[in-house]
């Protein structure tokens, strides 16, 4: 039945131009295209309904999410069998982090099929957002089993370097809270400012050591925000 079902897709169903991509970007034909058409559909645009509900790729972004984050520490917990649950959290928060995502999304070129459901110019975190989405669609269409051997072989042999990742440390807030501890500095994260951009909240964060303002940024993730105020802070110092 799934073998007939993806041989109707790829050559008669009406998203055969969908599952023409899908299958070269993941590999295999899926079952369900109309799962992997909301992965790609932002919150911005207004194209997709169902009654009067309009459906975006939030949710399967949300179910995405766990299913990554669950396969990153599989893969760890095997790859490092010595290592403690500090360096295994650490590894896998640098995998998984926002700025990675995006990266990935970007380098398989997501937008070039995001562009054929938005109407909006996209942004790095669309493409983060939409790499989550299509690991849950993966999940839905085809189950853990195959979601977790694209996660393996698709992103993390293809995309990701490991061994850099495990030499680089770029939590910035981190590296800038434990110095403030060393040298007895304060350190505080203001928000200066949260307002709407692309129907969307931002916010504006400063760094202050000691009350003085070391590094100020603004991001759609407040957690992002205070990462890039830190870095411009620990470049200061």
């Amino acid at each position: 039945m799934g073998f007939l079902k993806s041989l109707y897709n790829l050559y008669f169903s009406k998203d055969k131009v969908l599952a023409v991509r899908l299958k070269s970007l993941l590999g295999f034909v899926p079952n369900k295209t109309h799962i992997y058409k909301i992965a790609f559909h932002h919150r911005s645009n207004k194209g997709l309904h169902n009654g009067n509900r309009i459906i975006n790729n939030e949710r399967l972004e949300f179910l995405g999410d766990a299913i990554f984050s669950t396969v990153i520490a599989d893969y760890l917990y095997q790859k490092y069998p010595n290592a403690n649950e500090g360096f295994l959290t650490k590894m896998r928060s640098k995998i998984v982090k926002r700025k990675t995502l995006n990266k990935v999304g970007d380098l398989m070129e997501l937008d070039l099929i995001m562009q054929q459901y938005n109407y909006t110019t996209m942004t790095g975190s669309m493409l983060g957002n939409a790499l989550e989405a299509l690991i849950g669609a993966i999940y839905l269409d085809k189950g853990y089993k195959q979601a977790h051997a694209f996660i393996t072989s698709n992103i993390l042999h293809k995309y990701i370097d490991i061994n850099e990742i495990e030499k680089t440390d770029d939590n910035y807030k981190s590296i800038l809270l434990e110095w403030g501890q060393k040298h007895n500095q304060e350190i505080q994260f203001k928000l200066l400012q949260k307002y709407k951009q692309q129907k969307r909240d931002r916010f504006k964060i400063a760094v202050l050591i000691n009350g003085q303002n070391k590094g100020v940024a603004d991001n759609f993730n407040k957690t992002s925000a205070e990462q890039q105020a830190s870095q411009l802070a620990c470049q200061s110092l």
